[in-house]
Formats: structure tokens, sequence, C-alpha cells
């Protein structure tokens, strides 16, 4: 898996149900190295820090593989890397094959895999159309949020390389599944409960349904 995209967002404030928002949301590539800290990119923008950054959120990776199939959906707007927020635009990024808690050298990093992207308003403000948030749902390839256990710096051209898989079998593709179906499997509730990778707050909300 190979970096062909670092992006990096300035704050861009709209009006939303009469208020003024602000977002991170509009990413663009950028031609340097991109360091990556335990909480947040260093020089990116994040406007809500109760969804986005910390240690369960410190960096997001999105699959170029992906582009192909939105750019037919949205033809008309200006494509450019980094349109789904991502810090790193990632050739071969296959969220089915992603196990959360597997451990990755990225650059001079390391990181963890942990959770999927899960879709906000912000990325219908984006593309222009909220349809997207039940499109992006559907898909099912929704990248991936990492932490960072060892800072470093990543350029374009790195790669991500396993350096110890995780011991569950769970991948991004089917907890980000579960997290969208009516009918939760108890098996992967089990795993995703059990996880030590995922946030302890979103596992504790998960165990509802279990009872």
């Amino acid at each position: 898996m190979k970096v062909i995209s670092t992006n990096l967002a300035k704050p861009v404030f709209f009006e939303w149900n009469g208020e003024t928002h602000s977002t991170g949301i509009f990413k663009y590539p950028v031609d340097q190295a991109l360091t990556l800290q335990e909480e947040i990119v260093e020089d990116d923008t994040i406007a809500d820090r109760r969804v986005h950054g910390g240690t369960f959120k410190a960096c997001y990776l999105f699959s170029s593989n992906n582009y192909p199939y939105w750019k037919e959906k949205y033809p008309n707007l200006d494509w450019k890397w980094g349109m789904f927020g991502e810090n790193l635009t990632v050739e071969g990024l296959d969220e089915a094959q992603l196990k959360i808690g597997s451990k990755y050298r990225l650059g001079s990093a390391l990181v963890q895999i942990t959770q999927p992207r899960e879709p906000c308003y912000k990325l219908g403000y984006r593309f222009g159309n909220q349809d997207i948030l039940g499109q992006f749902i559907e898909h099912a390839c929704p990248g991936t949020y990492v932490r960072v256990l060892e800072t470093g710096q990543v350029e374009k051209g790195d790669t991500l390389e396993l350096f110890e898989e995780s011991e569950s079998p769970l991948t991004i593709k089917q907890f980000y599944n579960l997290l969208f179906s009516r009918q939760k499997d108890k098996e992967l509730l089990r795993l995703a409960v059990e996880n030590d990778a995922l946030p302890l707050r979103k596992r504790e909300k998960l165990k509802k349904f279990l009872k």
C-alpha cells in the first residue's frame, strides 16, 4: 500500500441551519511530508475535537482505489486527492483486509488501525449533496483512522507496511457494517467489545446489543 498524496486543510466557515460552522474537511494535496503526532497531524485543521483527532483518530487514511466510483457519481466536482477529508490518500488500501488493532510502519511513524470514518453532514457539505451520507454508508469503503504509537513523518511514495498483525480477526469493513446494521451479529459484537484498539466509549455503547 503506497501513499500517493499527503493532504492538509485550512479552516472553512459556512452557514448551516442558521449558524456559522467550521470544518477541516476541505483538504488538498501538499508538497510536503506530514508529521504524525499522537493526537493530530501537525499543521492540519480539526474543527471539532469531539469527533476528529485525538488518540484513536489521529490521522485519516482513504483509498485512491475508491475515487473512480465516486467520480462517476459526482462528475461535476473539482476532483483532487483529499476530497474525503483524508490526510493520506493510499493506493491499495482495502478495509476488508485491515484488522482493527494491527500495527503498520508508515513512513517513519508506527501506527495502529483503529476505526472507520463515519460520515457526517460536513461530508455532504463538501460534496454539495447530503445524499452522499447514505451512499457512503452503503458503499462500505470508509477508509480508516489510525492511532500513532510512534510519531514520525510520512511523505508521498512511502508505504504502509504490516509490522504486527492483530490477534483479532475483526476488520474495518466488518466493523463499519456492524455499526450501521439493524441486526447486529453477536460474534462481531463480541470481537468489537473485546478489542482495545477501539475507544472504550464506543465499545461500551456496543455492549448493550449483547444483552
